[in-house]
């Protein structure tokens, strides 16, 4: 489905495929060759969302853009199931394994893999030719590698990359409420959305 949102719509060239239960909505781009598999969806609500040649996005995933960090995946890219790309760089040739995310302002290298469930940090950069194990957490530029159970020691980088701020644009601490009335305010821009 080709949604309409703030007055831009999808691109989408004749040698790419859009399965019919895949949603792209916004200012989304796809290269030649671009392969967007059934549930998947990409959207831009206020950040463009680009991918290169021959990317294939599979089912469920979801590649969103940011005003301040649009989703950009290079040539030759693979993201799979249940994947997350959130305002984040995906350069070429790199693999992101099923259930993992990528969060505004990270960086996956070229020929990186982002292996089952691991997770890029916000504004964090994985240099390429790294791989990222299964469940592992990247934080900070250069990336870190972090076993899940490392938590004390990921906490002292992680703090530093103000998620709070990159993602949402609020301080650390700021209440649920005052977040969720942001959120809902935001995504209500979509009431007047057209589908194409």
């Amino acid at each position: 489905m080709l949604i309409e949102h703030r007055g831009k719509s999808p691109v989408v060239p004749d040698t790419a495929y859009v399965a019919p239960s895949a949603v792209l909505c916004g200012a989304v781009v796809l290269g030649e060759g671009a392969r967007i598999m059934h549930g998947a969806v990409l959207t831009a609500e206020d950040g463009e969302v680009r991918t290169g040649t021959n990317v294939v996005v599979l089912e469920n995933a979801l590649v969103r853009g940011r005003a301040k960090h649009p989703a950009i995946l290079g040539d030759a890219v693979l993201i799979g199931p249940h994947a997350h790309i959130n305002g984040a760089t995906v350069e070429d040739e790199v693999f992101v394994a099923t259930g993992a995310a990528a969060f505004p302002g990270a960086v996956a290298g070229t020929r990186s893999e982002l292996r089952l469930n691991s997770v890029l940090h916000v504004n964090s950069r994985l240099a390429p030719d790294t791989v990222l194990p299964i469940g592992w957490i990247a934080a900070g530029d250069p990336a870190r590698l972090f076993s899940p159970d490392q938590h004390d020691e990921l906490w002292e980088v992680q703090r530093g990359l103000d998620f709070p701020g990159t993602v949402y644009g609020v301080a650390r601490g700021t209440s649920m409420r005052t977040l969720m009335a942001r959120q809902a305010d935001f995504y209500g821009a979509h009431r007047d959305d057209r589908t194409l």
